[in-house]
C-alpha cells in the first residue's frame, strides 16, 4: 500500500472513531475536545475502542455475539502490538497510535478481560461488595484514562493516581446510569452488590439464588447514594492531588468534571435512577451549562 493510500485509510480511521465518540459517548466526546492536539488523536482512537468494548453486549442479539466481539478484540490487541493489519477502523487507529505512542498492551488487555469476565456472569452471580466493582471500574475506565497519560507522554504518579480514583468514579457512576437499562433487559439489578441490597432490604434468597428486588424505588435510592458516596469520594481523593499533578496532564483528568455532573444530578432526584430528569440535556444537565463548567475548568487547569 502507497504512504499516501495509507494516510488516507488512517484519516478516515480517526474520522470513524471521532464519530463513534460523538455519538455514543457524547460527555467524553467533550472532554476530549479540550486535549492538547498532540494527544487528540490517540485520546479519540482510546476511547472509541473503549466505546466498542463497552457496547459489545449491548448491541448483540444474542450474549454469545457480543461475547465473541469481546474475544475478537483480545485477539486484536495481540495483532497490533505483533504489528499485523486489522480491517478495522478503530483498530486501525489504535495501531497507528501503538506504533507512535509507549502505550501498554496490559491494559488494553485488562480492559477487554474484565468486560469478557463481566459478560460471563451469569444472572445470578452478582457482584458481592462495592469494592469488587470499584476493581470492574478501574480496569475498564481508569485504564482508558492511564493509556492517555502514555500517549501523551506524561509520566506522573500523582496523575496515575488521580486518573485511578477518576475512572473507579466514572464507572461507578456509569454502572449506576445503567441500572434501569439492565432491570429493563434482564429484569435485575446486576450492578447493585450482594452486601449493599443486603443492608437496604433489597436482597432476596429463594434457595441458593440471589436476587435483587425491583419493587421499591425508596430502598433502590439509598442504596444508589451509598454506591454514589463511594463515587464522591474518589473524586475528592483525586482532586486532593492536584497540585501535585502535572499541567499537562490535567486535561486528560477532566472526565472528572462529566461524574461531579452526574452526582449533582443523581443528587437533584433523591438518587432516583429512575427519574427521567437523568436522561435530560448532557448526564441531567442543560447542554450549555456543562460545556462552560467544563471549558471553566480546562482554562484553570483544573478537573
Amino acid at each position: 500500500m502507497s504512504s499516501a493510500s495509507t494516510s488516507s485509510s488512517l484519516k478516515v480511521a480517526f474520522s470513524h472513531c471521532v464519530q463513534q465518540v460523538r455519538n455514543y459517548d457524547y460527555h467524553h466526546y467533550l472532554c476530549l475536545l479540550e486535549l492538547p492536539a498532540s494527544i487528540r488523536r490517540a485520546g479519540f482512537a482510546l476511547r472509541a475502542f473503549n466505546v466498542e468494548t463497552s457496547r459489545a453486549m449491548d448491541v448483540a442479539s444474542d450474549p454469545k455475539i457480543g461475547l465473541m466481539r469481546l474475544l475478537w478484540w483480545q485477539d486484536a490487541i495481540d495483532k497490533i502490538f505483533k504489528n499485523k493489519v486489522i480491517e478495522h477502523p478503530t483498530a486501525q487507529a489504535l495501531a497507528s497510535v501503538v506504533s507512535e505512542q509507549k502505550i501498554s498492551k496490559s491494559w488494553l488487555k485488562r480492559s477487554v478481560e474484565a468486560r469478557i469476565n463481566d459478560a460471563q456472569r451469569g444472572d445470578d452471580d452478582i457482584y458481592q461488595t462495592v469494592e469488587e466493582l470499584e476493581k470492574y471500574a478501574e480496569d475498564t475506565s481508569s485504564t482508558i484514562l492511564y493509556t492517555t497519560l502514555q500517549a501523551g507522554g506524561i509520566t506522573s504518579t500523582a496523575a496515575d493516581h488521580a486518573a485511578s480514583h477518576i475512572g473507579k468514579a466514572s464507572g461507578l457512576l456509569l454502572l449506576i446510569k445503567s441500572l434501569p437499562y439492565h432491570a429493563n433487559r434482564h429484569h435485575q439489578f446486576s450492578y447493585i452488590p450482594v452486601k449493599v441490597a443486603e443492608k437496604h432490604g433489597l436482597l432476596l434468597k429463594q434457595g441458593e439464588r440471589l436476587e435483587i428486588r425491583t419493587d421499591s424505588r425508596e430502598k433502590l435510592s439509598e442504596a444508589v447514594f451509598d454506591m454514589a458516596s463511594t463515587a464522591n469520594a474518589h473524586l475528592q481523593k483525586a482532586r486532593a492531588l492536584t497540585e501535585s499533578v502535572p499541567k499537562e496532564a490535567r486535561s486528560v483528568l477532566l472526565p472528572a468534571v462529566a461524574s461531579q455532573a452526574v452526582l449533582n444530578s443523581l443528587s437533584r432526584v433523591g438518587f432516583d435512577v429512575f427519574d427521567p430528569r437523568l436522561n435530560r440535556g448532557i448526564l441531567g444537565v442543560n447542554p450549555l451549562v456543562f460545556q462552560l463548567n467544563l471549558k471553566w475548568h480546562s482554562w484553570r487547569g483544573l478537573y
